[in-house]
């Protein structure tokens, strides 16, 4: 039941919502434009909000599901961290679309609302900040997971989660490679830049 539950939870963080609602509206293929991301930040610089916003809640819905459900259904709680680190690698490593997925922002999100909603809202409001000052999308997303497993261990104090924080920072950080190479050589788009 938890091997079940457990590729569940990467193959529910697998569906592809901005590739899929990109094309049902475009008739293209989002891989090929812009950023050739398919998470919320991609869409909203090639169509603006009003796709964007529905990409970024279903791929916050994809981390926030298989964590609350583990805690309802295991007693266990490392199952949650399990499904949570998993769907978010879905996310980012898709099987549904060849492995090219988004860079896990939005699905992390999800995780930590369920598991850690005050360190979440604290690290939220390190993106904020950054992204008001700077108008770096990917570095106030950066900073802010930076943040968290320290907001974690202050306010929770729970060893599992900093390490899951640090794991989730890992995989974010490995998915924005490009976007740090970008920020270093000055070529970052910012805040409210159309793609190309």
């Amino acid at each position: 039941m938890t091997i079940l539950f457990l590729v569940f939870a990467y193959l529910l963080g697998s569906v592809p919502s901005g590739y899929l609602l990109y094309r049902i509206k475009e008739k293209k293929d989002i891989r090929d434009l812009g950023s050739t991301n398919i998470g919320a930040t991609n869409v909203l610089r090639l169509t603006g909000w009003k796709l964007a916003l529905p990409v970024a809640l279903i791929d916050i819905l994809k981390g926030a599901i298989p964590v609350y459900l583990a805690l309802r259904w295991f007693p266990e709680p490392w199952v949650a961290y399990v499904a949570g680190i998993l769907a978010l690698i879905g996310h980012c490593y898709p099987v549904y679309i060849r492995f090219k997925g988004g860079k896990g922002v939005a699905t992390a999100v999800g995780i930590y609302a369920v598991l850690a909603p005050l360190p979440l809202l604290c690290s939220i409001a390190v993106f904020v900040l950054v992204v008001a000052l700077t108008r770096f999308i990917s570095l106030g997303s950066l900073t802010a997971f930076f943040s968290l497993p320290f907001f974690v261990w202050i306010f929770l104090t729970d060893i599992e989660i900093v390490v899951l924080g640090a794991a989730t920072l890992v995989l974010i950080a490995l998915r924005h490679r490009a976007n740090i190479a970008r920020l270093f050589g000055g070529t970052e788009k910012k805040l409210g830049e159309k793609a190309a």
